[in-house]
């Protein structure tokens, strides 16, 4: 696994940082637009890694499958890509993922003093205008992390080149992230693509109509190097790709220092399963440990 200095900063990177009013800005409506983290080449570079992680390169491989792995084949097709734990396999990926500076923006948007690696997944959407998969319907992340015991969690998202609406690029539902949450049940624990579009995007209408709020949908127009985070219980979403080049992209998804599994029951009785239950180490009472360095590495502290 790639070494992380978690503590230094550039003067020049501390200038990335958002400023107060940012961070106001994202307790309020739930996103942020950072400033240029990745410079092009280091882009490229991570493209390059990319590549080769879809040509079979592995730095080592997860030594066990979960059951709810992301993890797309080239049996599986042209559909939409999703590959779960690219961070932990890839050593040229990680050298992109796991930089002080996006440990840093996380932590001062958190208002944590402690940022780790929660998950990464690699995305590809084809450019296929009409291909089912490339939709992702509208969720938010907290509720298939019912097993993590923070609500401070958050995503960045992080394409490869300039990301745009023709893409199908992360769009976010303003302020939703604020709202009090009505409708869920066991099926919200699970993740968007194992659920039923229709019934997220009713759940998605019945909320707004709870609160008494409109939805405000905001597309996130990224460019290269640049990223967007959100709130883990942020509404989002995004289209099909309409252009001629494939969208490519990893969501890193980010936890602070804070989180830890909690027991999180269903109606059945049984507790609620996140993929790192089956690989991380145990705490000394026995719980998965969510804060162990092999598949969660620490990426910013204070």
């Amino acid at each position: 696994m790639i070494e992380v200095n978690a503590l230094a900063l550039t003067e020049r990177e501390r200038e990335l940082l958002p400023t107060d009013d940012e961070v106001r800005f994202f307790a309020e409506h739930g996103w942020y637009l950072s400033r240029k983290l990745l410079s092009d080449d280091e882009v490229d570079e991570l493209t390059a890694a990319v590549d080769r992680y879809y040509e079979g390169e592995r730095s080592r491989r997860l030594p066990s499958r979960p059951p709810r792995l992301a993890y797309w084949e080239p049996a599986h097709g042209d559909v939409q890509r999703h590959n779960d734990y690219v961070h932990y396999e890839s050593d040229g990926i990680a050298k992109a993922l796991l930089k002080p500076i996006i440990g840093a923006v996380a932590a001062r948007l958190a208002e944590a003093s402690e940022i780790r690696v929660f998950q990464s997944t690699l995305i590809y959407k084809p450019p296929i205008a009409d291909e089912p998969s490339n939709v992702v319907p509208w969720h938010f992340d907290k509720h298939y992390w019912s097993s993590s015991s923070s609500d401070r969690m958050l995503t960045a998202f992080i394409p490869l080149h300039d990301c745009d609406e023709e893409l199908g690029t992360i769009t976010m539902v303003d302020g939703s992230h604020r709202w009090e949450e009505v409708g869920f049940d066991d099926s919200t624990t699970r993740h968007f693509a194992d659920r039923d579009p229709n019934h997220l995007e009713d759940l998605l209408s019945a909320n707004a109509a709870h609160n008494g709020v409109p939805v405000s949908k905001i597309p996130m127009i990224i460019p290269k190097g640049h990223m967007s985070f959100h709130h883990c219980r942020t509404y989002h979403g995004s289209g099909a790709n309409r252009s001629t080049r494939p969208r490519q992209a990893i969501s890193l998804h980010l936890q602070d220092g804070d989180n830890a599994f909690r027991d999180f029951r269903l109606s059945d009785g049984t507790s609620a399963f996140y993929n790192h239950d089956s690989l991380v180490r145990r705490t000394p009472d026995g719980r998965p440990d969510y804060a162990d360095p092999e598949f969660c590495p620490l990426l910013w502290r204070s």
